[in-house]
């Protein structure tokens, strides 16, 4: 069976699925450098979703990101699993 192309509906839906779990944004930052930002999934939009920050690990409450991040592979997210 060939594989579906990923669009930004289905990573909206994706993302949908993991409303308020705690994941890791892993972003790229320049050559070579990658930062990582601990936080829980709060919404989904039509063209961007907010990740609530840990506030004892960043100086800001809240960021967001677009599904082309994704997308692109700008940013990679890492679920924690729920056991």
């Amino acid at each position: 069976m060939k594989q579906m192309p990923i669009t930004i509906a289905s990573i909206k839906h994706q993302l949908d699925d993991h409303l308020g779990q705690s994941l890791t944004v892993v972003a790229q930052a320049g050559r070579k450098k990658v930062t990582r930002r601990k936080g829980t999934l709060r919404k989904t939009f039509p063209a961007v979703f907010v990740v609530e920050l840990d506030q004892d690990e960043n100086n800001f409450e809240r960021v967001s990101y677009s599904y082309t991040d994704l997308l692109t592979k700008t940013i990679q997210l890492e679920f924690e699993e729920v056991i």
